[in-house]
């Protein structure tokens, strides 16, 4: 079996056994599926094994007094149970198949209303409903069956995609043995003998893409450095589907092909602006993101400095700015689904990795995204933070194997000189301690990365005989400096400048954070320093 996605989800018999509280539950996730776009849930599995409990029996009437009381406990929510099944080692268990709730919005008894977003139960507040209501549409425009039949389909579209799907290497063995029909009808291209609008984005007409309420659309624009349009270019015509427009954009988009050139010794080392696989994943997250309700373009703008891409539609229901790197939640999944096997996109929820990967393995920032009701934008910087870090990052690539996430943390901490551990966490989308080490606990291991300061006042730097062995010619900074020189420094600037307070004593070691500062002023007194004033007007001097 599977593990638990978008449309399945694995519950133990307990749940129809143990009274009215495993009832709730279950309809919780009936009305999240029909809020979304429908699915399975499996009754009689175990969560973790995901298989049925050895010798485990199921009586007819319980069956039906289980689907009988489910269905009175939710409201416009389609739903049906198969006949009882049994795995291969004759244990047994049932099928609850939950319909999509396309026209209405499904909710609990007692008027709760939640929704499916990838593999968790969303609850909906009263304020989201208004954005319930374009999520669902969003949600399930990928499934409305249309009325062009599979019959009137040019079949050499269709055979097409099924042997691109048939001769990736993601698609599973029982995928690659169906015929072009099932394929189609397994990827939700086909519902009972009519095309869906996915499939009508894959397999339909020129006239027929048009025909949908909104398909993918594209302007490709180029500024110059004062803000004027000087070139553009248009995917309107909606006569290709969505890899061969991916494909269009990417050989007629010359401008994000363009390239740095550094001295590499006796050669150049030559970066591009934007890493091709950095574009490739930000224009798929346009695609795939995408809501398919909302009229406008994705529009890729390309400046000097940078690239910032729009889609229409704010993002999905529990994903934000500030965990995206994390998230999980999808809004067209069998889009995304396509485009995975397609080996188009890296997995779910992983191309964020990618992209924060790629930007840090060349000194470039992460890209910064920005979001409203009606739109996500995407800008990733052209610029590299700092150029002496690349005989750095190309030592470390030559002689050292990370893990992608290690890679990540090494690229924020090289680039910062020195950086808290709260500073990392809040950059990677962290909100537990516990998991910044998946981060860095590797790195530290192997001496790749120094840490001063304890807990949360902990400070990251790479190890400075990495440095010195990678030859690079990075400036010296009083960000990675010790704290027996720093007390040093303090010293020597008092006895030129007494009675300073700690704001000016900042200013006149720029690199030296704030809080090392006073933290290491506080330490001092009663030893090497006095003071005299109290609070906001206090000043320090030698004893």
């Amino acid at each position: 079996m599977t593990d638990e996605k978008q449309n399945i989800e694995y519950k133990s018999l307990q749940k129809i056994r143990t009274g009215d509280k495993g009832f709730h539950a279950l309809a919780e996730t009936c009305v999240a599926l029909a809020n979304a776009q429908g699915g399975h849930i499996y009754i009689g599995f175990d969560d973790k094994q995901k298989k049925p409990l050895p010798n485990q029996v199921i009586e007819q009437k319980e069956q039906n007094e289980a689907v009988t009381k489910l269905k009175s406990l939710c409201f416009n929510v389609a739903l049906a149970a198969s006949e009882i099944l049994r795995d291969e080692s004759g244990s047994q268990y049932f099928i609850i198949t939950v319909s999509p709730s396309l026209k209405t919005i499904a909710t609990t008894s007692d008027g709760k209303i939640y929704i499916r977003i990838a593999d968790k139960c969303e609850p909906v507040r009263s304020e989201d409903l208004q954005r319930l209501g374009e999520e669902k549409g969003t949600y399930q425009w990928e499934i409305v069956k249309t009325k062009i039949s599979v019959t009137d389909i040019h079949r050499k579209n269709l055979s097409i995609l099924a042997n691109d799907i048939r001769y990736s290497k993601r698609a599973r063995q029982h995928v690659q043995q169906m015929d072009d029909t099932e394929l189609a009808e397994y990827y939700h291209l086909i519902d009972e003998g009519f095309l869906t609008h996915l499939g009508v984005l894959w397999l339909g007409t020129t006239k027929e893409r048009g025909n949908l309420s909104y398909p993918i659309t594209v302007q490709y624009i180029v500024y110059d450095e004062l803000g004027n349009k000087v070139r553009k270019e248009e995917w309107h015509d909606n006569m290709l589907n969505p890899k061969e427009l991916l494909l269009d954009i990417e050989r007629k988009a010359i401008e994000l092909t363009y390239s740095f050139e550094f001295p590499n010794g006796l050669f150049r080392k030559t970066i591009r602006r934007y890493h091709k696989d950095v574009v490739r994943e930000l224009l798929i997250n346009a695609f795939a993101h995408k809501s398919y309700t909302i009229s406008n373009d994705i529009m890729i703008e390309v400046h000097p400095d940078r690239l910032e891409i729009s889609s229409p539609g704010g993002l999905p229901f529990g994903v934000t700015k500030d965990n995206i790197l994390h998230a999980r939640h999808r809004r067209n999944p069998h889009l995304i689904d396509l485009f995975y096997v397609l080996e188009l996109m890296e997995g779910e929820g992983s191309g964020y990795d990618l992209i924060y990967e790629l930007n840090a393995k060349e000194a470039k920032m992460q890209p910064q995204l920005y979001s409203s009701f009606n739109e996500v934008r995407v800008v990733q910087s052209a610029n590299i933070v700092n150029t002496e870090l690349l005989p750095l990052l190309d030592y470390l690539l030559a002689n050292y194997t990370f893990s992608q996430k290690g890679w990540i943390a090494l690229g924020i901490i090289a680039r910062e000189s020195k950086i808290l551990s709260t500073q990392l966490a809040s950059i990677l989308q962290l909100t537990e301690e516990d998991r910044l080490r998946s981060y860095i606990d590797k790195l530290i291991k192997d001496n790749i990365i120094c840490r001063s300061g304890v807990k949360k006042g902990s400070a990251l730097y790479v190890n400075p005989q990495l440095i010195k062995n990678s030859k690079s010619n990075i400036k010296t900074s009083l960000k990675t400096i010790e704290p027996y020189a720093l007390k040093a420094l303090i010293i020597e600037d008092l006895r030129l400048h007494p009675k300073s307070a700690i704001s000016e004593i900042v200013k006149r070691l720029p690199d030296v954070e704030l809080r090392e500062v006073r933290n290491m002023v506080y330490s001092m007194i009663g030893q090497e320093l006095t003071y005299e004033g109290e609070r906001r007007y206090r000043v320090y001097m030698l004893k």
